[in-house]
């Protein structure tokens, strides 16, 4: 297996379960009360923006941890230098994730359309974040194993 099959199931399951444990973290967190109250809103604001600052954060540690465990383990550096190749499959998995989330977004402002509550447009919005996510990962693993 290849260091770039590797890193993209890495990301993978740590995509999952970060966002995993970090619903499971703020779920018990959900204010009571009315839906569309200030503190609700509140809530899935600041879901949203700690998530995002989160998996960031988190991406980068375990990115860090890998090439370390990596290097430990195979006595290999990682590649320095991306090919033609890397590139398209990372432009692939890019557009793939994109087209996920943007996707995501519409319905997100559909739902608003169609009369459904804040909630429902939050909910949409964090799930095609996390599916783009998985989405571009998986690409990535895909073509690094069936080519391109």
């Amino acid at each position: 297996m290849t260091y770039q099959e590797k890193k993209s199931i890495l990301s993978l399951i740590s995509a999952i379960l970060i966002f995993g444990s970090y619903c499971m973290y703020m779920y018990p967190k959900y204010p009571e009360g009315a839906p569309e109250s200030t503190s609700t809103l509140h809530y899935w604001g600041s879901f949203v923006l700690i998530l995002t600052m989160v998996s960031i954060v988190a991406h980068i540690v375990i990115s860090i941890i890998f090439n370390i465990v990596f290097r430990i383990t195979t006595k290999e550096k990682e590649p320095s230098f991306e090919d033609e190749l890397d590139k398209l499959i990372n432009l692939k998995a890019f557009r793939n994730s994109f087209a996920v989330f943007i996707l995501g977004f519409l319905l997100a402002m559909g739902s608003l359309v169609i009369d459904q509550p804040l909630h429902v447009m939050f909910m949409i919005l964090i799930a095609s974040g996390f599916l783009s996510d998985v989405t571009g990962s998986i690409t990535k693993l895909y073509h690094y194993r069936k080519g391109v």
